[in-house]
């Protein structure tokens, strides 16, 4: 009896951590499409594509805002434009590989707020040419997007060339 106990608790301790909705992934599952993973942090952004698979999750490709500053990228990378430009990276990058152009957005345990930085991902990773299941209600404005609310001198700029160097990007 004993061991029946420990291998339930084993099936479920994530959920019982407070790491894993097993309700909410089957969902997501069901839905046979492309997760388009987006977690932050206060410093970064990780977007990621996965696909399901029997013995574990599979990783199609991976952006994280750490990755911005090879290309160019000088600002902050745990604003919204630095997770609108990591979403719009890891899009290109989901597009160039030859994988599935159709995802849906697993938030995991985040909170969804409208306008956030998790939509700022989403956002890039739509502009990009993904085609994601989302309402355009939720994303920031385009003011918020473009970095008109930093005080930095040729945000534009900076944004403009990391755009360029993420599409001429070989990665």
């Amino acid at each position: 009896m004993k061991n029946v106990n420990k291998n339930r608790v084993f099936r479920f301790n994530r959920r019982i951590r407070g790491q894993t909705d097993y309700q909410q992934r089957l969902k997501l599952l069901k839905s046979n499409l492309t997760r388009a993973v987006v977690r932050g942090s206060n410093k970064n952004m990780l977007v990621q594509f996965v696909n399901y698979g029997e013995n574990g999750d599979k990783i199609l490709t991976s952006a994280k805002s750490v990755d911005l500053i090879k290309l160019g990228f000088t600002l902050n990378t745990g604003n919204i434009v630095a997770s609108y430009l990591t979403g719009y990276l890891a899009g290109k990058k989901l597009l160039k590989s030859n994988f599935t152009q159709d995802c849906v957005v697993d938030l995991g345990l985040q909170s969804s707020l409208y306008g956030s930085r998790i939509y700022a991902a989403v956002k890039g990773i739509k502009d990009s040419g993904v085609n994601v299941r989302v309402s355009d209600v939720v994303f920031p404005s385009e003011d918020r997007i473009s970095g008109k609310h930093l005080n930095v001198k040729d945000v534009n700029v900076i944004i403009e060339k990391t755009k360029k160097a993420i599409e001429g990007s070989k990665k």
